[in-house]
């Protein structure tokens, strides 16, 4: 049991997405799915952004403010 789910629940469903997406379109589904979840990794580990803007630039924008 998965999160509250029997393997017969989880026929159903599986079987229901089958008709509704069709047997050709759900790799492709799958596919975008892993590679949005592999591009939120990659951008949750990555460190943020370095500002390299000089500091005389900072300051005059503050005053222009």
């Amino acid at each position: 049991m998965i999160g509250g789910f029997g393997v017969w629940e989880l026929l159903i469903i599986l079987v229901i997405v089958l008709v509704i997406f069709g047997a050709k379109k759900l790799p492709e589904i799958g596919g975008g799915i892993g590679k949005a979840i592999s591009n939120f990794k990659k951008a949750t580990n990555e460190p943020d952004e370095i500002d390299v803007t000089p500091k005389e630039e900072k300051d005059e924008d503050k005053k222009d403010s």
